[in-house]
């Protein structure tokens, strides 16, 4: 399956890269030959940014794999993020968090908190993107039973209904103004990690 996907997404600036370079020895003028060397770079800026992708998830999976879990205190954990997204970007959106029940002690899981880390992080950074200036992108902590549930929410369109099966999808993303590589989908627009107690 990730091959499948893999090879999808080569194919979509591999097919645009091509036709520019089939194309370039007909430009008759120099805007033109101008304007397919554009493409041709941002195709292979595209490339290169998807083949990095492409190897960081692999490198994360095979270190998930070796990895024992160890306790991570989420509520730290999540205070941090969000005092670090808001102090970092200037974009009008500011990022609020609370915590539903339990106290702090409530929010220790089993894990391995980088990647908790880096998938919330992930979360919060695209909820941003949707986000309209002035909104407010929301994380809540929730001890539900066994578990821990981690929401980020914000104020844009939403996923449409058509889109909410295939999120969760490898190298998904739901930007048609943008192409592969200017998202690569590997921090999905999803709103919950649930992690086991």
């Amino acid at each position: 399956s990730f091959a499948a996907d893999v090879a999808h997404e080569l194919k979509n600036p591999l097919t645009s890269l091509r036709s520019a370079v089939e194309t370039l020895p007909l430009a008759k003028t120099d805007d033109s030959r101008v304007r397919l060397l554009r493409v041709i770079q941002h195709d292979v800026q595209r490339l290169d940014r998807l083949i990095s992708d492409i190897s960081d998830a692999s490198r994360l999976d095979a270190d998930l794999q070796r990895q024992e879990a160890a306790p991570v205190d989420v509520a730290k954990l999540l205070n941090t993020l969000v005092t670090v997204a808001n102090e970092v970007k200037n974009d009008g959106v500011g990022v609020t968090l609370k915590f539903e029940g339990g106290g702090p002690e409530a929010f220790v899981v089993p894990g391995h908190d980088s990647r908790i880390g880096q998938v919330v992080d992930n979360f919060i950074d695209n909820a941003r993107s949707f986000s309209p200036g002035g909104g407010t992108v929301r994380v809540t902590g929730r001890r539900l039973r066994s578990q821990v549930e981690i929401a980020v929410e914000d104020d844009g369109p939403g996923v449409r209904a058509d889109a909410l099966e295939k999120i969760f999808e490898r190298f998904y993303t739901d930007r048609p103004e943008q192409g592969f590589g200017q998202n690569s989908g590997l921090g999905l627009s999803i709103s919950k990690q649930i992690v086991e107690a």
